[in-house]
Formats: structure tokens, sequence, C-alpha cells
């Protein structure tokens, strides 16, 4: 799903007539569009809501799948957010999941519609890990 959700959001922004749809402008866009795709797959998909502290003081939303096996948190690249800063983020919410029970996986959706992200591939291998308890997938589209 994450490697094509810029069909998606490229098709939204394709309506007939020139009707009025949802853009994807930030990360609360793309949280809102990803999670109502994720309730086409899933019959439960809990959210979990924690400030932390790269935010500035702003909440993100996570989302809780599998019975809470499966955590999906999502990021947009914008101007300003680089490859460094990605990396800190996703190490901070790395941190923050650990406490999952064995077996968990923290998925790391990384929307990069303008192509900021030099490298994807890299970044991908970079920051995912598979460890004893925990797995961390990071996955960046389109490429």
């Amino acid at each position: 799903m994450c490697a094509r959700f810029h069909l998606v959001a490229r098709q939204l922004r394709l309506r007939k007539e020139y009707r009025p749809t949802l853009e994807i402008t930030d990360e609360y866009d793309l949280q809102d569009l990803f999670y109502a795709l994720l309730r086409l797959q899933f019959d439960e998909v809990g959210t979990e809501e924690w400030t932390p502290p790269y935010a500035d003081g702003a909440r993100r939303t996570s989302y809780l799948l599998d019975w809470e096996k499966t955590v999906v948190v999502v990021k947009q690249t914008r101007s300003g957010l680089t490859s460094r800063d990605i990396a800190e983020q996703i190490a901070t919410d790395k941190a923050h999941y650990s406490g999952r029970p064995n077996g968990a996986t923290l998925l790391c959706f990384i929307y990069d519609p303008d192509g900021r992200v030099g490298n994807p591939r890299g970044l991908e291998a970079d920051l995912s890990t598979v460890g004893d308890t925990y797995r961390v997938e990071v996955i960046v589209a389109p490429k």
C-alpha cells in the first residue's frame, strides 16, 4: 500500500470538471488519507497520539494494526527536513514504541512526493532493522 500511495494521491488531484478534492499538502492530510486506506485493508485500526520531542508540541498519530503488534507511523518530506532529520525522528519513534510485544513491527512510511530524499533505497536500508524481538521497516515512496 505504501509503494502505491502516490498513485492514489495523484489520482485524487485529477477530478472531473475541476471538482474540489483532498490535496496532500502536509502530514495531517497524509494521515487522513492513509488512515482511510488502512480501513480498506484492516477491520480494526487503532490510533495512538503522542507528542515526540521533534514535533514542536504538535501531536502525532500512529496507527495500530494486528492487535497492536504493528505500529504504523507516517511522515511527509518538506522543505528543511533533511534525511538526517528523518533518521533522528525514526530513532525517537523506535525508542518510544520499543516496548511493544515480541514480534512487533514499527512501519515508518515516508511520503516523498517531491523527491526530496536523494537516496530513498539507501535511507530505507540504513534505517530498517531486525532485532531479536522488534523490527523496524522504513518505506520511502515514491522512489
